[in-house]
Formats: structure tokens, sequence, C-alpha cells
């Protein structure tokens, strides 16, 4: 028979105790941890949203660094191009300032052109004074375009038409303008230029010349053409030229005196010359001493008769352009009856005037 075994009740007792402590100690452990675990969850949750809270100001911050980059980039460009317009305004200054100076030169010069100019003003009404105490003077004395200087003081009733705003001076150059007789012609033609030229007849035509051109109105243009075989203007050009320019007169007068008279008298080249000028002038003065002794052709014949002189009088006449009025100047000379009577009608038909003048005229 088995042997009972003995029970301790310390034994169970102390087990117990132990059990219960260990139970004890996982309670406040599960108790301690449970606490725990909630305060950590509370604190893991208030530093979730501290994250969330601080993700989000990053994310802002980020924003913000953005736009405060693209302002600092705006920034900058605004100040690049402040700089590229400083630089530009700077230079505009520079200009303005060297224009200024150009300025001022000129403001300067202007200011002393105008003092030249105030000066020149003053000279000229000082001029203009003498002019017009000298026009006054001249208006009592007579209005002449060049003077004249003659034998006395006379003055002659002759109907002669000096006027217009072109006037043309036709002088005979053939060598009958040399004397009144044929014999003479023929004596004066065997003599030196100096003599034909001192002929009385031939200075008394030169005289004649400078009187019509001293009476011409001063604000007219004029013109001479010398004429014998041809017709030839003493102003190579044979432009109009103005009575008011007394070098124009003189200019006339010296190659009018070196003329030698020579040749025939072709009255229809110069009258061609008066249909060719442009504008055509609006008086005419011939100055002759009868008919002519060629016609259109140019050529001669020998010994010229009166009848055929007459026709080439009438055929010169038919080269004159209409409205055209002439006035003729006849001089002396022996065996040429038709020649008054020829330019006597001519006066008529053309609305001018005819004399002959005396020996001591003009």
């Amino acid at each position: 028979m088995k042997r009972r075994r003995d029970v301790s009740v310390f034994g169970l007792s102390f087990l117990d105790v132990m059990f219960c402590g260990f139970g004890s100690v996982i309670l406040l452990v599960m108790i301690i941890n449970s606490d725990t675990l909630a305060k950590r969850k509370e604190v893991q949750q208030d530093l979730r949203g501290e994250v969330v809270r601080l993700e989000t100001e990053v994310r802002t911050g980020q924003e913000y660094l953005v736009e405060i980059r693209n302002t600092l980039d705006d920034v900058e460009n605004e100040r690049v191009t402040a700089q590229g317009r400083t630089r530009k305004v700077l230079s505009d200054i520079e200009q303005k300032k060297i224009e200024l100076a150009a300025l001022l030169k000129i403001t300067s010069a202007q200011r002393e052109h105008v003092n030249q100019l105030q000066s020149d003003l003053r000279r000229v009404d000082a001029e203009k004074q003498k002019l017009s105490s000298e026009r006054e003077d001249a208006e009592k004395q007579g209005r002449s375009a060049r003077r004249f200087i003659g034998e006395g003081d006379r003055q002659y009733l002759t109907g002669l038409k000096v006027g217009g705003k072109r006037i043309l001076v036709l002088v005979d150059a053939s060598a009958s303008m040399l004397d009144e007789t044929i014999v003479n012609i023929i004596r004066l033609r065997n003599m030196s230029d100096e003599a034909q030229r001192n002929a009385v007849k031939w200075q008394r035509t030169l005289y004649t010349v400078e009187w019509l051109l001293s009476q011409m109105p001063p604000d007219s243009q004029f013109q001479v053409i010398a004429f014998n075989v041809d017709a030839k203007p003493l102003t190579g050009d044979g432009k109009w030229m103005a009575v008011s320019q007394g070098s124009n007169l003189d200019q006339v007068m010296s190659r009018l005196n070196l003329l030698v008279p020579a040749g025939g008298t072709n009255l229809y080249t110069a009258f061609q010359q008066v249909r060719s000028m442009t504008p055509r002038p609006d008086n005419v003065i011939l100055l002759t001493d009868g008919l002519p002794t060629l016609g259109q052709s140019g050529k001669s014949s020998g010994r010229v008769s009166g009848k055929k002189r007459l026709d080439y009088f009438r055929q010169a006449v038919r080269a004159l352009p209409d409205g055209v009025p002439v006035n003729s100047i006849l001089f002396p000379i022996e065996g040429d009856p038709y020649a008054p009577s020829e330019f006597w009608k001519l006066a008529v038909r053309s609305n001018g005037s005819f004399m002959s003048p005396s020996k001591d005229w003009p």
C-alpha cells in the first residue's frame, strides 16, 4: 500500500501569493502600458498635427520662396531696364548738351547776322534816301536812262516813239552811211578804218543811237542790231538786255564805235531778225539812209536801179511781222527819191513814225 504524500500548507500559500503578486504586477504593467499607449497615441496625434502644420508651412514657405524668387527676377529685370534707360537718358543729356552748345553758337551767329542785317538795312535806307533824292533831281532834269551830252539843250517835236517794254534799234552799217554823196562815199571807202569811223554822217548815226538809248524807259529792255549784207546783234547772244543796267548801254556803244561801215544794204535780213526774236519787240527804231541795195538772196547784181531797190524794200517789208511799229529815222543821201515816201508809208502801215533829222540833231 502506497504511502500517503504529505501536503504542505505553506507551500500552496506561497505559490498563491506568488501568483497573485505576479498577476498584480502583470495587471499593473498592463494598466501602466495602457496609459502609456494612450499618452503615446495622444503624443503621436499631436506630433502628426504638428508635422502637418509644419509641412503646410513648408509648402507655404516654398510657394512664398517661388514668388519671392519671381519677384526678385522681376526686380532684377527692372533694375537692368532702369540701368539701360539711365544710360540712354545720360546719353540723351550729353546729346542735348552738344545740341544746346550748337544752338548757342547758331544763336550767337544769328545774333551777329541780325546785327549785320540791321546794319545793312540802315545802309540800304541811307542809299534809298540818297537815290530818292537823286531821283527827284533826275525828275527835275528829265527822265533818261543814259546821260547824253550834246550842244545846248534842244528838244524837237518829232513824234518819234522811244517807249515800249522791248525796244529794238536797227542800225544801217552799210558803206552808204559814210557820207551823203556817192563821190565822198567812194573816197572814204579807200581810206583807213579810223577815217571811216570818224566820217561825219557815221558819227551823226552814233550820236543818234546814243541819244535813243538815253531816252529809253529805265524799266524796259533793248537790243541793237547792226545790218549791212548781214544782220547781227551787237551783244553776241542777241538776248534782250535791261536798260536799267548802264553797263549794257556802255557795252553796246563800245561795240558800235568799233564798227566800220561797209558793204551793201540788206533790209530783209534785218526784218528777219525782228521776226525771229523771242519775245518779239513791241517797238522798232530803224536808222538808215535809203532803200536797200540787196534782196532776200543777198546777192549783188552790179548797179541796182531805183525800181529794183523799191522791190527789195517791199520784199523786206513783207518779212516784217505784223503788229510791230517801225519808227524810221532817214539820213540824207543823193540819188534815192523813193525812200522818203516808202518809209513814210511803212510808218503809217505799222502805226509808227517817220523823220528825217536836221544836221544838228540830236
